[in-house]
């Protein structure tokens, strides 16, 4: 067995991984970026070598940096997480040559299952079903117009070297295909060093389902189950579970053992994914094979007790899986919501900052309940631009689907981060949809359910009584707190009245309290029933924890004007406590009305301008391009709204704007 290993990675994988190492008495050795210097990864690190620049393309990406950093400590072994060189065969080669054990793949499988053209390839030889496609390379915005045109629209314009979203796009015209060639091989080239690309057919309504494989080199390979990753948003895996709860055991065992199969082929002989695109007969196509670990492999971790990680590190230095197919039992439900830095008000543009305050919900199991958080930040650390946006993820477990998303829903509204934007409602108002709730998925999910976008979950009616009366109860912890401080300044006793009328969002409520002791209060709003009310919670604290008539409740707490901003099941509303008279003045201030803005063009989020595609004088059209912004390795095309003529351009290609900066006026 190894006695140390080099993790060629960063943030919550390289972390992840090193938990695993550090389990099996294993030493870590951390490679990282100017930029990463004070980064969880490398705080935990036994060791860890500095590779450069900020720039992926500069550190990361760089092979030879990467064995100077083993030959400089003597690492033995090296894991690549996920992205990065994590399916670059040259990178393999190069550990190879150099006495170096890579942890993953061979080079064949590599080369033939992680170029996405040659495995659909490789599959279609096989006699695997595969999508319609072209699955030669494409070099120009007319071939893949014309290529699209044969194939029939919607098309799928994807990276041959892609993952993670990065690199694809869906276009549903001509025009659509050549923007999205044009920043899908953008994308490629920036992230991946490759730009070849290629279309295949988009099939309308599908699920996306993978199955993880893991394999030796002496010939053994058994698959793990499934994981359905349907919701998605651009391409981006944003909830995966397992197991999908549209499979039945027999197609289930057909896919595992079609798995199987094509990974034997090639005498694959670590951990790897299948993927699938499956239609809702259950029908179902092969996509890709990922080479690699999975961003949510921790679901199939918690379903089937095996970590996967471990048993790459076992593979890699030679010995023989030791699990057999017909052990391989699933228990239970588990969910990953993956938490991004990024702003779901803002459709979902990336956000970049200090992590001002980062509170994860503890991780424990308990009850036959699990929740489980891989991340590789720490409050006070920062969230680059350079990077992918992900702070964290969030998994729960538990016997059944229905248990493991109650779980989730209790540890997202525990999961408190401040300082930059966040998705952290937007998953929680996907735990409460009912349509999430029965398990009629698709990859079309967010787009159908969310079609506007997000502005935060429709509060119910007992959504927005709980937000009262944990109002109510963080109100008279604070009266109180000041009832002792004008006692002593006084010299006597300040009476509070028992009436309150509370503001949540838009609606006004009465409150009846009374108190018991000085953990419970009973109140009732508008008159209803006497609902007791209890907490520890504390003043600055970040979130109210108590119970509401004995039912366990967590909200998020941000201070704000005269009240809170509250998060609770993905709804977000301003709640202030006033006394009667209060709530009579508060009714007769002004509303503040926001700027206009309607006729510029903003920077949406921390970005460099990729180019500007109008000029002074232009006259725009409903949908046309205007600039693109690249931020997180992401490109984003910033499209006009309405019909108007430019007046003023105020930034130029490579310029760094903040969010919010101004782009471009029209008149």
């Amino acid at each position: 067995m190894f006695k140390k290993i080099l993790i060629a990675n960063r943030g919550e994988i390289a972390c992840r991984v090193m938990k695993t190492a550090k389990k099996m008495g294993i030493g870590t050795v951390a490679v990282y970026s100017d930029a990463d210097a004070r980064a969880l990864h490398v705080e935990m690190a036994d060791e860890a070598v500095n590779i450069g620049p900020a720039a992926a393309a500069e550190s990361y990406l760089v092979i030879d940096k990467i064995i100077d950093a083993c030959k400089q400590t003597g690492a033995q072994a090296v894991h690549p997480g996920y992205g990065f060189l994590s399916e670059n065969a040259n990178f393999a080669n190069a550990l190879k040559d150099n006495g170096i054990a890579f942890i993953g793949p061979n080079v064949r499988a590599i080369k033939v299952m992680g170029d996405k053209i040659e495995s659909k390839k490789f599959a279609g030889d096989a006699n695997v079903s595969i999508v319609p496609g072209h699955l030669g390379e494409i070099d120009t915005p007319q071939e893949a117009v014309k290529i699209a045109d044969e194939i029939g629209y919607p098309v799928m314009i994807k990276a041959s070297a892609g993952g993670g979203g990065k690199g694809m796009r869906i276009a549903n015209s001509r025009d659509e295909v050549e923007d999205g060639f044009a920043s899908a091989r953008n994308e490629a080239v920036s992230s991946f060093g490759d730009d070849r690309i290629f279309i295949e057919k988009f099939i309308v309504n599908p699920r996306h389902i993978e199955i993880q494989v893991m394999g030796d080199k002496h010939g053994n390979v058994v698959y793990l189950g499934e994981r359905e990753c349907s919701i998605q948003r651009r391409n981006q895996k944003v909830i995966e579970e397992a197991p999908s709860p549209l499979l039945d055991e027999e197609t289930r065992q057909k896919m595992g053992e079609q798995s199987v199969a094509l990974a034997k082929a090639v005498d694959y002989d670590t951990a790897g994914t299948v993927e699938f695109v499956v239609g809702q007969d259950k029908n179902f196509y092969f996509l890709e094979m990922n080479t690699r670990l999975q961003v949510e492999h921790p679901v199939t971790e918690l379903i089937t007790g095996v970590d996967l990680v471990e048993q790459m590190i076992r593979s890699a230095a030679g010995e023989e899986l030791s699990l057999k197919q017909d052990e391989i039992k699933l228990n239970g439900w588990a969910i990953e919501s993956r938490i991004y830095a990024e702003d779901p008000y803002r459709n979902f543009m990336p956000s970049t900052g200090r992590l001002v305050r980062y509170s994860p919900p503890a991780e424990t199991i308990e009850d036959g309940l699990t929740v489980r958080n891989d991340t590789g930040v720490y409050e006070g650390g920062e969230i680059s631009i350079y990077y992918d946006p992900m702070i964290a993820k969030l998994c729960t477990h538990g016997p059944d689907r229905a248990s493991a998303i109650a779980h989730m829903s209790d540890a997202l509204d525990q999961f408190y981060i401040e300082g930059i934007g966040h998705n952290v409602p937007f998953l929680s108002a996907i735990m409460q949809h009912d349509r999430w709730k029965s398990g009629d998925l698709s990859t079309s999910f967010i787009t159908d359910e969310f079609p506007d976008g997000f502005e935060g979950a429709v509060p119910s009616q007992q959504d927005i009584e709980t937000l009262a009366l944990a109002g109510v109860y963080m109100d008279n912890v604070s009266n109180l707190q000041r009832r002792k401080i004008s006692g002593q300044v006084a010299g006597r006793a300040v009476v509070f009245s028992s009436q309150r009328v509370v503001r949540v969002g838009d609606e006004w409520l009465s409150a009846s309290l009374e108190l018991e002791n000085n953990k419970m209060l009973q109140v009732s709003i508008d008159g209803n029933e006497v609902v007791s009310v209890e907490s520890s919670w504390q003043l600055g604290s970040a979130i109210w924890s108590g119970h509401i008539n004995g039912k366990p409740v967590s909200i998020q707490v941000h201070r704000d004007t005269n009240g809170y901003k509250m998060l609770y099941r993905g709804v977000g509303e301003k709640v202030c406590v006033y006394t009667q008279r209060e709530a009579e003045l508060a009714k007769l201030m002004p509303v503040r009305i926001p700027p206009d803005t309607s006729k510029q063009l903003l920077c949406p989020m921390p970005g460099l301008i990729v180019s500007v595609d109008v000029a002074v004088g232009d006259k725009v059209e409903v949908g046309q391009k205007l600039a693109v912004v690249e931020a997180m390795k992401m490109e984003n095309v910033l499209r006009a709204e309405r019909e108007g003529t430019v007046s003023a351009v105020h930034a130029e290609q490579g310029d760094s704007l903040a969010v919010d900066a101004i782009i471009m006026e029209f008149e």
